[in-house]
């Protein structure tokens, strides 16, 4: 929350638990923000072509007639970065099956003592690990995309 209390002066209140995970509570500010600032723009930042998708080269390198559509896309890879820190459990979506484990104490060897987890005959669950890393690098790529062009942040 900001209050201005004059003319330059800004009040943010914080509470101890906002520092917890930082990463998390700038989220809330961040995502709402950014998709603000992409529905009512009145400038935009020049994203390099080495930032861009393909289907968003232009002819020049900065100011072609994509500028607006890689500006618009950046945006948008930004906020699902944030929405997909919010959203904690997004990996769930890449898990499928039934888990059916169970632990063993091991007797015997240099693991003695330890215990090693054994699937039972009904555990169909699985990872679509492919699909969770390409997930993970939109993510990572969103908040890339942040802090690189972050300065371009304003309308």
């Amino acid at each position: 929350m900001i209050a201005i209390l004059g003319k330059d002066r800004k009040y943010v209140k914080l509470h101890k638990h906002d520092s917890w995970s930082v990463d998390y509570t700038l989220a809330f500010i961040a995502a709402p923000l950014l998709r603000q600032l992409r529905e009512t723009t009145h400038s935009i930042g020049m994203i390099e072509h080495e930032d861009r998708p393909e289907h968003l080269f232009g002819t020049k390198l900065l100011n072609d007639e994509y500028c607006e559509m890689a500006w618009d896309w950046a945006l948008t890879e930004m906020i699902f970065a944030f929405e997909s820190k919010i959203d904690d459990d997004w990996e769930e979506q890449f898990q499928s099956g039934e888990r059916d484990t169970h632990w063993i104490e091991l007797t015997e060897g240099e693991h003695k003592g330890m215990s090693e987890m054994v699937k039972g005959p009904n555990d169909t669950f699985e990872i679509d690990w492919e699909g969770r890393k390409a997930y993970q690098d939109r993510i990572t790529n969103g908040f890339r995309l942040f802090g690189k062009y972050y300065q371009s942040l304003w309308d």
